[in-house]
């Protein structure tokens, strides 16, 4: 009977540190590579940050939505996640510094790209030919705005 309370007390101390615990520890322990701050405008660096993290999800994702046939439902919570990733570089980028333009003006170019590359899925065109291009134009104005 011992053995069985001490095992039932191990079980609820473990489950209170999984329920209660790590998500605490989460929301309160920033780690170092997310950017400090969460909203409102920024430095450049900070800028570039949310920039780069926009870019990297749009281009960890779309390899799913290269050949037809696409699945619409998958490429519009697809879609909801970059925009709202760029929406929050965007935030952060209306500071007056050179590289803050710099980075809006590329979020602006992905932000057309994403609309172009829906269009394309929903209408079952091509998708723009100078996309990969595009992209890399995008990430060289991202790099020159971390100053590197």
């Amino acid at each position: 009977m011992n053995k069985a309370v001490k095992l039932l007390v191990v079980i609820v101390v473990i489950f209170a540190i999984w329920k209660y615990g790590i998500p605490w520890f989460n929301e309160h322990i920033k780690t170092g590579s997310e950017p400090t701050k969460v909203a409102g405008p920024g430095d450049s660096r900070t800028c570039a940050q949310y920039a780069e993290r926009a870019s990297n999800t749009w281009g960890s994702g779309l390899g799913r939505f290269v050949n037809p046939p696409y699945d619409v439902a998958a490429w519009g919570a697809f879609r909801s996640q970059v925009t709202e990733a760029i929406g929050l570089a965007e935030a952060q980028c209306l500071c007056a510094e050179e590289g803050c333009r710099k980075v809006r003006e590329a979020m602006g170019d992905l932000r057309s790209l994403v609309d172009e590359m829906d269009n394309a899925i929903r209408n079952g065109t091509r998708p723009p030919s100078d996309a990969v291009q595009r992209q890399e134009r995008i990430d060289n104005m991202i790099e020159a705005a971390k100053g590197r």
